[in-house]
């Protein structure tokens, strides 16, 4: 590499301070000119900043003292990156596929055995598909591929013989989410939220709970026709319930995912049922009907090796010590990247988080976690963990419009839904999770509770079919605690004003908040 590698004028539209030498993913990414998201601050090296032990943020880059320097080799740059850097597989996979092969062989020549240049062999054989002449290592400790202290890894992994590297990935050369493990994300394993919930729910009755888990169900649908701002008629909207009712039941492979779709999509007019045939994006269209895209789905022939991959780590997963929210974030996020379907990709990517955590065991058997209800709740936040992924790679993707006002990609993007980093996705998830375990589940079981307490003091006062009670509560809630007047002389005038105003003090009682 020559000097003028390490110190362009611009990295990524961004002004490279005087005096700076880029480092280690940056380097190389300008050195090959490959376009891919760098996730991060830029790293580089300052010859004016000598004693420091840690990196400083400076103008947009980690900036390094200069006894970081690795090197002017390309590999010197690579095992910069794989010791100093949040690894990242989208940049990784593009920088493997240009490296001259002389480059790893010189760097296994001079460290056979070196942690990082076994690594680096590894991912280059598996990443390119290609096998080095190079012979496989004897008698060396296996190492992980991932740093399990700084990475959510497969800690039953297979062990390459030939890099004595154990393959601690949460997925596969086709599929490959990456998840760091974060100070948040390790006190959300901690907090052990599926115990606490077996633990409210054991503390009720199974009459409660069921009722309770039909309304949570109910709410749950609706918050994710609501999310993508649908207003499905009831029939469409039971027809999912009972889908997602059926969560972690069947085994999610390309077969179920068309049998859900189809539970989904029941008009195939104007919608192809199963897997898209065309290319899909989101966004804006202008005058013209010319598309102007947000976000555009993978390729359509990179479909099929692309759920190949899904499907394969989910099974790969299914029996892991890894914790279920942190599976079911990355796959449900992975899945609506890829976006497989014309339409009811975030219907079925909600539905998905549904399907692993009951299929692991981590929601109780009676109810779900309304996730969906809280991501409606807090939109804003859930949109943007998904643009923050998205937006980056589309500077990434080139196409341009077709006759139809569709989107036609022009080069090869399929690295860019193998390989991604979901660290920000799962601690959102976690933190939703959380909520329905503290806030959602009690609160409904709560209202449920003073709903009956409501039910059995009207009961004491005057006998009236329940149905009848139930509309009288919600009335009088509605309205503030008061029965309205066109209520009073009319479905209820039988009542004594005596009778009604305990029946409104038993209703205020129970639902203290509502006056």
């Amino acid at each position: 590499m020559s000097p003028k590698s390490f110190q362009p004028k611009y990295f990524h539209d961004l002004r490279v301070p005087e005096g700076i030498r880029l480092v280690g993913y940056a380097a190389l990414l300008h050195f090959f000119d490959i376009k891919a998201p760098l996730r991060g601050y830029p790293s580089c090296v300052s010859d004016q900043f000598s004693k420091a032990s840690k990196p400083k943020l400076e103008d947009n880059f980690q900036i390094y003292s200069k006894r970081y320097w690795p090197g002017d080799r390309i590999q010197d740059h690579l095992e910069f990156a794989f010791r100093h850097e949040i690894m990242n597989f989208l940049c990784l996979s593009q920088i493997l596929k240009k490296i001259p092969i002389k480059n790893i062989e010189e760097m296994l020549a001079e460290k056979p055995t070196g942690i990082y240049a076994r690594r680096i062999w590894f991912l280059f054989e598996y990443i390119n598909q290609r096998k080095l002449d190079v012979e496989d290592l004897k008698a060396v400790t296996v190492q992980p591929l991932l740093d399990p202290k700084k990475y959510i890894t497969n800690s039953n992994g297979p062990v390459s013989k030939r890099h004595r590297i154990r393959n601690n990935l949460l997925g596969n050369r086709n599929f490959c989410p990456v998840i760091q493990r974060t100070d948040k994300i390790s006190s959300a394993i901690e907090q052990k939220f599926d115990e606490k919930a077996k633990d409210i729910i054991s503390q009720v009755s199974r009459s409660l709970i069921m009722r309770a888990a039909s309304f949570i169900l109910l709410a749950d649908t609706q918050a994710s026709f609501a999310i993508e701002g649908e207003k499905a008629p009831r029939s469409r909207i039971e027809r999912w319930l009972k889908a997602v009712a059926s969560a972690g039941r069947n085994k999610l492979d390309l077969d179920e995912l068309i049998r859900l779709h189809q539970q989904l999509i029941t008009d195939s007019r104007f919608t192809t049922i199963g897997i898209r045939e065309d290319e899909v994006f989101l966004g804006e269209r202008d005058e013209n009907n010319f598309p102007i895209p947000e976000f555009i789905g993978a390729k359509q022939t990179d479909l099929p090796t692309l759920l190949t991959g899904f499907f394969h780590a989910l099974e790969t997963l299914a029996e892991s010590d890894v914790n279920p929210v942190l599976q079911a974030a990355a796959f449900a996020f992975g899945f609506v990247y890829i976006h497989p379907h014309d339409d009811g990709n975030g219907r079925i990517h909600r539905f998905i988080l549904h399907h692993i955590l009951a299929k692991r065991g981590y929601t109780p058997k009676e109810v779900i976690f309304p996730i969906s209800s809280v991501l409606l709740e807090r939109i804003e936040d859930y949109r943007s963990v998904l643009t923050n992924h998205s937006t980056p790679l589309m500077d990434c993707i080139e196409w341009e419009p077709t006759e139809k006002g569709n989107v036609r990609i022009l080069n090869e993007t399929i690295d860019l839904y193998r390989y991604f980093d979901c660290t920000e996705a799962v601690e959102f998830i976690f933190e939703c999770v959380e909520h329905t375990i503290k806030y959602s589940i009690p609160s409904e079981l709560e209202y449920l509770k003073r709903y009956d307490k409501a039910i059995s003091g009207i009961e004491m006062i005057v006998e009236m079919p329940n149905e009848r009670t139930k509309r009288l509560i919600h009335y009088i809630k509605e309205n503030g605690g008061k029965l309205g007047k066109k209520r009073r002389e009319g479905e209820f005038a039988l009542l004594t004003d005596k009778e009604l105003n305990e029946i409104e003090d038993i209703v205020n009682l129970c639902f203290p908040h509502i006056g």
